[in-house]
């Protein structure tokens, strides 16, 4: 079984753990549609990226009871 041979310190522990903690993300503004995304990343409301059109949004899906079955 793995034991410590030397007891580490709480600020040994602590300053070791000081990098660990999680960054927030950092979003961009969309040129096209100015919601938040993320950078480098496709507009999910608008599809754009980089001032073009990369993947079509449906505007609005209608299923109907009988397509659905």
């Amino acid at each position: 079984m793995a034991v410590p041979q030397n007891k580490i310190t709480r600020s040994k522990r602590n300053m070791r753990r000081a990098h660990d903690a999680l960054v927030a993300g950092n979003p961009a503004e969309c040129p096209e549609c100015g919601e938040l995304k993320r950078p480098h990343h496709v507009c999910p409301s608008c599809g754009h990226y980089a001032e073009r059109e990369v993947v079509a949004i449906a505007d609005e899906i209608d299923f109907d009871d009988e397509d659905a079955a």
